[in-house]
């Protein structure tokens, strides 16, 4: 069979272009919100923070911060279990007591920060209203600073400085409760001199104790 080569030939379809994909989210605009996050909570706290205002001080639009995280809910969720990830330093000086202190002074220095000492206490009250911010905070506290207490305890009962066997969760509670009740709970502006030595001092003590 042949063909009228005058006769109109069928046009090629056209080709389909590819969808784009998702746009690239710069890491510089993600960490300035989340800074901002950061000091809109300590200067006005959960209840009244705002995507505006988030956006506002990062210098951004209230797209780029939706492009991220659907809500403040959201927002605050996910930079709490970044805390959780972050942890903090292992102490392995080979002593129970010398661990223990430079944990303590790592965590008072922390709490001490002028955004942490105004967030954690409204994050802890919104806790109370909002079961999804109140488990938030305990993954984070137990996957950071227990984590690194029950290192220190599994190191000391390796050395011999702890039994074997011991109540692991009342070591946590011993460890980590007294610093809390001073700098989140009751809020001392500042700790006595000498303190933290005598709490780890203290400490040890009572771990080996139990």
């Amino acid at each position: 069979m042949t063909t009228n080569a005058d006769e109109p030939q069928p046009r090629p379809r056209p080709r389909r272009r590819a969808p784009a994909g998702a746009a690239v989210l710069r890491e510089d605009v993600t960490e300035a919100i989340r800074a901002a996050v950061f000091e809109e909570l300590a200067a006005v706290g959960y209840a009244r923070m705002s995507i505006e205002g988030i956006a506002r001080r990062a210098g951004v639009g209230k797209t780029a911060v939706y492009r991220r995280w659907r809500s403040k809910l959201h927002l605050v969720l996910d930079l709490v279990s970044a805390l959780a990830v972050q942890g903090l330093p292992a102490p392995d000086t080979g002593s129970l007591e010398s661990d223990l202190r430079l944990l303590y002074e790592v965590t008072s220095r922390a709490l001490r920060h002028p955004l942490a000492s105004q967030i954690i206490p409204d994050l802890q009250a919104e806790a109370a209203r909002n079961p999804d911010i109140a488990e938030a905070l305990q993954k984070a506290l137990r996957e950071g600073q227990d984590s690194v207490a029950r290192g220190i305890v599994t190191a000391a009962v390796t050395r011999g400085d702890l039994r074997p066997g011991l109540d692991h969760t009342l070591a946590l509670d011993l460890i980590s409760g007294p610093l809390y009740w001073r700098s989140v709970v009751i809020r001392t502006p500042k700790l006595p001199k000498g303190y933290l030595a005598a709490l780890a001092r203290s400490t040890a003590a009572a771990l080996k104790a139990l």
